[in-house]
This record gives C-alpha cells, structure tokens and sequence, in this order.
C-alpha cells in the first residue's frame, strides 16, 4: 500500500492532518506525520522526513509526500531528490483535502500515480458553491 507523510512546520499540525487522514482511509492507510523542527519548535527536519517515509513504506508502492508551506515545501523536494526514482512523490495539494484524498485513494489499494493525483486534485474541490 502506498504510504503518505505529512510534512509540516508544527508537530501538532502534523499530527492531527495524519489522524484526520488515517481516519478517512478508514484505518488501513499508513500516514505518518513529520512535523516540527528536532528541539520540538516550529520548523521542519529533513531527518524527521525520512524517519517518516521508511515508517510509511511498504516495500515499492511508495510514499506520497504533503506538506504545508515554505521551508517543508522545499524539505520535501530533497527527500524525493535523494530517493529512488518513482519512489517518493511530492503532491502540490492543500495539505488536509489532499492528505484525504490520498489516505482514501491509498486505503482502497491505488498505486502511487493514482494517489498522487488524487491528492492534486483535492486543489480543485470548492467548500462552498
């Protein structure tokens, strides 16, 4: 199953997009939070990014990476330089619909092309009408 981080610059936030997540994959989807800065501030670690990812791999489905704003946008981008090709993705997505949208599509058993575009597509989906 492919499996989603959640990278942002509180560990709060991380956590509750990746509880809200899971829920919506209905307990089966891996979504790991990484969130905050290592002395537990605001900010982002590369290091706590790609503890998050190996937590979220199951052998080659891959990761889907969301991340919130600035700095985690660009930690994202190093982990998915750093590994295998196809392996990591990041989505440009709003972080909680597009963390939905992913748990839901990986939870029903998608590949990480079809999580990864459900993700994006998430951008696309109005509150309101």
């Amino acid at each position: 199953m492919v499996g989603i981080v959640i990278v942002a610059h509180s560990r709060t936030l991380a956590e509750g997009v990746a509880e809200v997540a899971r829920a919506m994959g209905v307990g089966k989807a891996v979504v790991e939070p990484a969130g905050g800065d290592p002395d537990g501030g605001l900010g982002t670690s590369i290091v706590a990014v790609e503890r998050a990812v190996e937590a979220a791999s199951d052998g080659d489905a891959g990761v889907l990476l969301l991340a919130d704003i600035g700095s985690s946008v660009l930690t994202a981008e190093m982990v998915v330089e750093d590994a295998r090709e196809g392996t990591v993705l990041l989505a440009d997505a709003p972080l909680v619909e597009g963390a939905v949208a992913a748990a839901s599509m990986a939870a029903a058993g998608a590949d990480l092309a079809a999580v990864h575009a459900a993700a994006e597509s998430a951008r696309d989906h109005r509150k309101r009408t």
